[in-house]
């Protein structure tokens, strides 16, 4: 009896600091929030950065409450497509998130992004605290590098809502679209909106080998 008390004991401190182990790393997750226009085009760039756990699309800076992409779309509502990024600031901080968000979108536009226009593709960065002057301090650095007013605000964190499922993981989904090119599946229809939209090479027009994710498409 006294060997299993020893043994059950044991796996309960052994338990109790893999919880602990797990609170410490869920508590180090962080999330930054951005509006860089097309929020299929963001999720697809930051899911690919080292650290970054997970983006999620949806909508923000509006007054409309839980909005469906067919409100924000069609105007009205206030609202930003907008993604939240969950990262690991031990492997990228937020600094440098900041630093490739701005040189991933078009800063000087304040009209939307690329070919999509509106007010829900606008360019934005929510912020409260310590994390708003860091994006201050990124939007100023961007804007000395680059020589050109920035338009990008820096807003206050407002309620985020996540946008519906079938646009979560858009860029990589594998359902069949039927597009001005023909009938696609969902990846390649994807490739072909953000190229035909012209983002990556006004990106690569404005930020040249500076822009983090342009200079592969």
């Amino acid at each position: 009896m006294t060997t299993f008390k020893t043994s059950l004991l044991g796996a309960l401190i052994a338990l109790g600091f893999a919880t602990q182990g797990n609170h410490a790393h869920a508590a180090a997750t962080e999330t930054l929030t951005v509006a860089g226009g097309c929020f299929w085009c963001v999720e697809a760039d930051f899911e690919a950065v080292k650290g970054v756990s997970e983006v999620i699309s949806g909508y923000t800076g509006g007054t409309t409450d839980n909005p469906t992409y067919k409100d924000v779309t069609r105007g009205g509502t206030g609202h930003y497509e907008a993604v939240q990024i969950m990262y690991d600031p031990a492997q990228v901080t937020r600094p440098q998130l900041l630093s490739m968000f701005l040189r991933s979108v078009d800063v000087t536009d304040a009209g939307g992004q690329f070919c999509d226009r509106g007010e829900s593709y606008r360019t934005a960065i929510f912020a409260d605290g310590p994390a708003a002057e860091d994006a201050k301090q990124a939007v100023a650095q961007a804007q000395q590098e680059l020589g050109q007013k920035i338009v990008t605000p820096v807003l206050p964190l407002q309620t985020f809502y996540k946008a519906e499922d079938y646009h979560q993981d858009y860029y990589k989904g594998d359902d069949l679209k039927i597009t001005r090119f023909g009938i696609k599946d969902q990846a390649e229809a994807y490739k072909r909106y953000r190229s035909a939209c012209g983002r990556d090479a006004r990106v690569r027009e404005l930020w040249g080998a500076s822009a983090p994710f342009a200079q592969s498409k």
